[in-house]
């Protein structure tokens, strides 16, 4: 290390070097002998200064939650830790890793704080927010009681949040606000450091910029370092200044995140930006991380760049209009009149009705055969309980839907039995929708027993291999559980249970909105193609625009349980009527680091 480099790092705050974390293998951790499987973090260096924000960016298992853990010292006792991690306290510079439990949680929430990927989970749901809050700084700091109470309203009011919101608990409060407390929790003594793991997963675009634009006004204020950690690059370019691609434990791309944009040198980096459905285009398929030739050994660039990807694939506006134009020639296989949802609001002792929530508020709209029709807005619109009331899992309030030209809504019970096979729902989460107590095949097979597809448990093990053959899983894996396999393998275990069924119609609720953006473009690509070759029809529910764009041929924007404009997908998105619809466009991330310190207002 020459005395610039050397010097660079004893003023840094953070430093990390030729860092290697292991965790014993499932054979030792059965047998109870001492065996390392693979490292989870190999060799990661890096230098943070103070004020500054560095992405650490990667899929799922690349390594990034592991490091945030052993900066946050959170590791299993039993993980083997080398390397070195220096970080600038008030009494110095001092070697992480050597300091015993004792010592770090005197650093841990005054000096390093952390917001973990989920806030609902981080929360204690017994304690208000309020009662959480006051913990945090009465552990971390010496205030009084009093001055404790005055200081957790000041902290609500820098977050945004109304100080009202101290004494309801976690459940009573939205995504954004629950990440907010979580905020308000890291920062309320001061640290110098602030670990952020996936701050914005599964939020709104509006909520997501509004959690991006509070986060670069802290750090503004209180000048503290950043650690940013995310799967999705466009988000880095919104916030940080340096970037570190990870990948299987590894920092294969280390640089600005202008020079990352600009010009990224490894082909996993290529991949990830390119994953990324984009707005600015409509294309046929999504480049994968295949279609650039990532390899463990790979050093050199891809051999496609991102533009001759897009090239490849891009639709032709006069494509789109023919394609629209014969989709709408034919009779609506949906037909949705003046559809309402309404809830009774209740409250006090005897649960007497003091109101009513219009979740779903008066909506019309058609869909055509091998259609798909894309739902987006945000949280709380009425997307997922539209579809839910389409599938008659929630009764409406009032309303007409005609299906193939049936009264939906008012089937008898024999003969809506036979016509659920054709309308199948993909969920949000794939862990949640499958039993954790049966194996995958026994889940797959298990609509073909409820409408009698097949004649014996035979033929319908058959289908099911020929099922996960179709969305590209092994035929032999059927015998597993859910949990033995990855976020995006559920999900595809879900979309072949989905067309277990034969179904001629499904909605997806959400169901690519909580994975990687590499994984999340297989799907979607999966997804498509089982649409031409099956000729399925999607009503396709999320909150990101740009996902809705790729997939979708007409959008239909919802707000407060009304639709605010529907039309052809270049067009909502290049010439949108409505300013809500504007917000929504505006919100989301586009990959442009000179946006940095011009997050949009979406209030």
């Amino acid at each position: 290390m020459t005395n610039t480099a050397a010097a660079a790092a004893e003023a840094a705050l953070l430093t990390v070097e030729g860092l290697r974390v292991l965790l014993p293998s499932r054979t030792a951790r059965a047998s109870g002998t001492e065996s390392w499987g693979s490292p989870v973090v190999d060799g990661l260096s890096f230098q943070l200064q103070a004020g500054q924000t560095l992405g650490l960016v990667g899929e799922s298992g690349s390594g990034k939650t592991m490091t945030a853990l052993t900066l946050m010292g959170l590791l299993p006792p039993q993980a083997q830790v080398e390397g070195h991690v220096y970080f600038q306290g008030p009494q110095g510079r001092v070697d992480w890793l050597a300091l015993d439990p004792r010592q770090r949680r005197r650093y841990r929430g005054s000096q390093i704080a952390m917001i973990f990927q989920e806030p609902s989970t981080a929360l204690n749901p017994l304690y208000t927010c309020g009662q959480q809050l006051r913990e945090t700084l009465q552990a971390n700091t010496s205030l009084t009681p009093g001055e404790i109470r005055s200081r957790a309203v000041q902290l609500f009011e820098e977050v945004q949040l109304s100080p009202q919101l101290l004494e309801r608990y976690p459940h009573q409060l939205s995504g954004g606000q629950i990440q907010r407390v979580a905020i308000a929790c890291a920062i309320a003594s001061n640290p110098k450091l602030l670990i952020a793991d996936e701050p914005t997963t599964a939020l709104d675009v509006t909520v997501q910029a509004e959690i991006l634009r509070l986060l670069a006004n802290l750090q503004q204020q209180r000048q503290m370092a950043i650690l940013f950690i995310t799967h999705d690059l466009s988000l880095v370019a919104e916030l940080a200044d340096q970037v570190i691609v990870m990948y299987r434990g590894q920092a294969v791309e280390q640089a600005s995140v202008e020079q990352v944009f600009r010009d990224p040198r490894h082909p996993y980096t290529r991949g990830l930006l390119a994953c990324r459905p984009v707005l600015e285009r409509r294309l046929r398929r999504l480049p994968t991380l295949q279609d650039f030739q990532v390899e463990e050994t790979q050093e050199q660039p891809g051999s496609l760049s991102i533009e001759h990807q897009w090239r490849q694939v891009e639709i032709t506006a006069a494509e789109e209009e023919e394609r629209l134009q014969r989709l709408q020639s034919q009779q609506p296989l949906l037909q949705v009149r003046e559809l309402r949802t309404h809830y009774a609001v209740r409250q006090g002792l005897f649960r007497r009705q003091v109101g009513e929530l219009r979740a779903v508020d008066g909506i019309s709209f058609d869909l055509y055969p091998g259609e798909t029709l894309g739902l987006v807005g945000e949280s709380g619109c009425g997307k997922t309980t539209l579809g839910r009331t389409l599938l008659r899992l929630i009764r409406a309030s009032s309303g007409q839907v005609l299906y193939d030209g049936d009264e939906w809504l008012r089937l008898p019970p024999q003969r809506l039995r036979r016509l659920r096979r054709e309308i199948q729902l993909i969920f949000q989460d794939p862990v949640a929708s499958l039993d954790p107590r049966m194996t995958v095949g026994e889940s797959v097979m298990e609509p073909m027993w409820l409408h009698r597809i097949g004649a014996n448990s035979a033929e319908r093990r058959k289908r099911a291999e020929q099922l996960f053959q179709r969305v590209g899983l092994d035929p032999e894996s059927l015998n597993r559980m859910p949990h033995q396999f990855s976020g995006g393998q559920r999900q595809r275990i879900c979309i072949a249970r989905a067309l277990a069924s034969e179904p001629r119609l499904i909605i997806c609720d959400e169901a690519v909105s909580s994975l990687d953006v590499s994984v999340q473009a297989q799907v979607l690509n999966l997804l498509k193609d089982l649409q031409e070759e099956l000729g399925l029809t999607y009503l396709f529910i999320s909150h990101d625009l740009s996902v809705v764009k790729f997939m979708s041929d007409r959008i239909m924007v919802m707000n407060r349980g009304r639709i605010e404009e529907i039309g052809p997908a270049s067009q909502i998105y290049q010439y949108p009527q409505q300013d809500y619809t504007r917000r929504l466009i505006a919100a989301i991330p586009k990959g442009d680091p000179k946006r940095r310190t011009h997050l949009p207002q979406t209030g």
